[in-house]
């Protein structure tokens, strides 16, 4: 008996089909419990799909260089928050009941050797559908996944030693009606004086203004702004812990509030680009923050985060005030304004 195929037939045949998967989705057969785990099948084809749009998209989207080892201490930092628990560290085991998921996370000190930069550099910054792997908190921060993606290709030879160097900087000290742990957490990157432990990346909060400080912990902890690191960090803060850790940074010898320098065009203002001077704001006396002696690299990463993607025209771009200032600075200009405000005075 031979049966002919037809439109008709065909389309009957997949609408029956459908309404089949839906009377089983309905009914509640399907074991979607964690514990059941996957089909020896299910999970190759759904790691070898995983892949390859892994290998696909990372041929386009990633950048040319995925990497930067510059800030390693920040991305130590926020892996030990945020990753550790279902990834492990050299010297430090994953959370049982997270390895408990499916898939469970994978121990990166093996599998990181399996991936490209540019797919460490994808996977870090988009994450990955279906299972626990989140894309980057903040999306407009692809410096911060450079640095992640570079922190990850090191754990494979990365010793228990090596990682406790990079997260941890405490001597015992405490503030009073600050959680235990929290200035822990703070002087991992920062380091016990303010200063950010050498990195380029992280700023100098010693000396900085508390007002300034506790603003941007606000910030941060409300999504205002962008940081992965620092919106994780801030999250959990409550506001007199906020209050406490910018008078105890604050305290610290660091920056200086004194007049800007004027040794750069681009800081004395330019009217016929409708750029201020930088002392209209950053000036002794007045709320914004003090940029004298601050790190170079830290203030040019600012302003280059500023001005945007090249791709996107300013219209489009957001009119916040220090995003439409920074757009009015020359591309060539931002690395001698950085050095000039850092010079000013020398940090020891």
């Amino acid at each position: 008996m031979t049966i002919r195929i037809t439109w008709k037939r065909a389309i009957l045949a997949a609408l029956a089909l459908g309404i089949a998967a839906i009377l089983f989705a309905w009914s509640g057969a399907m074991q979607i419990s964690a514990s059941s785990g996957h089909w020896r099948i299910t999970d190759w084809f759904l790691h070898w799909t995983m892949r390859n749009s892994v290998r696909t998209y990372s041929a386009f989207q990633s950048p040319d260089d995925p990497l930067d080892d510059s800030g390693l201490v920040g991305a130590a930092g926020h892996f030990r928050q945020s990753c550790a628990v279902c990834h492990g560290a050299p010297g430090v085991r994953p959370s049982p009941v997270m390895q408990a998921a499916t898939p469970p996370a994978p121990d990166l000190a093996k599998t990181a050797v399996e991936w490209s930069d540019r797919e460490l550099f994808w996977i870090v910054r988009h994450g990955v559908k279906f299972t626990g792997m989140p894309a980057w908190a903040a999306e407009d921060r692809p410096d911060e996944v450079r640095r992640m993606a570079a922190f990850v290709r090191r754990l494979p030879s990365m010793t228990p030693t090596q990682y406790r160097a990079l997260v941890e900087e405490s001597d015992g000290q405490s503030v009073p009606g600050v959680r235990p742990g929290v200035l822990a957490a703070c002087t991992g990157c920062h380091g016990n004086d303010g200063g950010g432990r050498g990195q380029p990346d992280i700023p100098v909060l010693g000396g900085q203004k508390p007002a300034y400080l506790a603003a941007t912990l606000r910030d941060y902890a409300t999504g205002k702004r962008s940081s992965a690191l620092m919106q994780t960090a801030a999250a959990t803060l409550n506001e007199d812990e906020i209050t406490r850790l910018a008078a105890h940074f604050s305290a610290m010898p660091g920056l200086t509030d004194i007049a800007l320098p004027t040794n750069h065009p681009a800081l004395r203002g330019d009217p016929a680009r409708q750029l201020p001077a930088c002392s209209n704001c950053h000036a002794p006396g007045k709320s914004a923050p003090i940029l004298t002696g601050q790190k170079a690299p830290y203030l040019a990463g600012r302003l280059h985060h500023w001005q945007g993607e090249e791709t996107v025209v300013d219209a489009r771009k957001t009119a916040d005030t220090m995003p439409t200032i920074a757009r009015r600075i020359r591309v060539e200009e931002i690395d001698g304004v950085a050095k000039a405000l850092a010079a000013n005075p020398p940090r020891p």
